[in-house]
């Protein structure tokens, strides 16, 4: 996941966390400490279970896993089996997920285990989502570990991402119960194919929710993807339900998704069921995985989809993979001025007072405090009457 593209095989253990990954060895923790139950899944006869934490609820055979390799039916009981086993973490600026109305300027400690329940044939991370936890190296962190090493970063914020967070639900979710009470924010980076229980879940327990909308139609989500839009749609009318702060990435790849009639359509999609305020990315395609024979996005056509999607009424359109670009940049809907500058994913200005334009007063959504909560829906419907 994510759209800038430097992938974390580059820096899968960090200085300080190295210092962790030897005390676990020294002590001689093995993987079963990681193991844990999952949340959500139902037992049926001969000790098969349907997991159902994604839309594609599998049926899984004992000692088989699932279609995203992370969740083993041992014996009728279904277990996630990274639980614990993160393969690359890192500290890097938010601005990198990408989140631009979500605690400008910070760093977060970024996350991952291996693998996906989705199969994208362009994904920038496929060395670590398209793998089975085996073909990776891994290491034991446990949540507390995780939430301590955050501690002793000094950052703000954890943000799981890089691979699939939903496949490693149950880590991601414990993670995110523990810094909460230790006043760290988290923040997921998503494809967004989770099913409505898990996803209202996980709402309550994390701060922000990136989802990567990949296409608007079914045969883009069925061929490049290997999955479907409708839940995807759904999952984020969900997300705004919950008042979870919510950014939308559209990695526009040329001649699969680009078409401007379908984006245009996309663009009306997000401002009629989430709203004007929505910060959406148009991100930069350059060739990878299995998509190697297409060219890079022209800046071009990323520019067109920004003006079809502010003529379509939305108010925080954003360009990326276009370093020194102005769409990079956040500027007031009402009077224009230049609120928070970037190159690429560093912040190098921020005029932003108490949240709102420093000319005209106008309030710009998004969490820009540590100590600003989310909206719930109830308090966000109550706002909108």
């Amino acid at each position: 996941m994510g759209s800038y593209y430097s992938s974390p095989r580059h820096y899968l253990f960090a200085p300080i966390l190295g210092v962790f990954i030897l005390l676990f060895s020294l002590l001689g923790f093995g993987r079963s400490e990681g193991e844990r139950e999952a949340m959500f899944y139902k037992k049926l006869e001969g000790n098969k279970v349907v997991c159902e934490l994604c839309p594609r609820y599998c049926l899984i055979e004992p000692h088989k896993r699932g279609f995203c390799r992370n969740r083993e039916n041992r014996n009728g009981r279904l277990y996630s089996i990274v639980y614990a086993y993160p393969c690359s973490v890192n500290r890097e600026p938010i601005e990198k997920a990408p989140f631009f109305h979500f605690l400008p300027g910070e760093l977060r400690l970024t996350l991952a285990t291996v693998s996906c329940n989705q199969r994208c044939k362009y994904c920038q991370n496929w060395e670590i989502s398209q793998r089975s936890l085996e073909e990776v190296p891994s290491f034991y962190l446990p949540p507390e570990e995780v939430v301590k090493t955050a501690k002793k970063w000094g950052v703000k914020i954890i943000c799981f991402t890089y691979t699939e967070p939903i496949v490693f639900y149950e880590y991601m979710y414990d993670i995110a119960k523990l810094a909460r009470k230790e006043g760290i924010k988290s923040v997921v980076v998503t494809g967004g194919y989770i099913n409505e229980i898990p996803l209202r879940e996980l709402c309550k327990v994390v701060d922000g929710i990136k989802v990567d909308l990949k296409g608007f139609n079914e045969d883009f989500y069925e061929k490049t993807c290997s999955s479907t839009l409708q839940p995807v749609l759904d999952a984020l009318k969900i997300i705004r339900e919950e008042g979870v702060w919510l950014e939308i990435v559209n990695l526009v790849v040329p001649s699969l998704n680009d078409d401007l009639k379908e984006i245009k359509k996309m663009c009306q999609w997000i401002k009629e069921n989430l709203g004007e305020d929505v910060p959406l990315h148009f991100t930069r395609f350059f060739p990878n995985y299995k998509l190697q024979q297409l060219p890079p996005t022209p800046i071009k056509t990323l520019e067109a989809a920004h003006q079809v999607a502010r003529e379509c009424g939305l108010k925080y359109v954003y360009l990326g993979n276009c370093p020194g670009h102005k769409f990079e940049n956040t500027y007031c809907p009402k009077c224009g001025t230049l609120l928070i500058k970037r190159v690429g994913i560093t912040m190098t200005e921020n005029h932003l007072k108490d949240g709102k334009c420093p000319k005209c007063g106008e309030k710009i959504p998004g969490i820009f405090t540590l100590i600003q909560k989310n909206m719930t829906s109830a308090a966000r419907r109550k706002n909108e009457e």
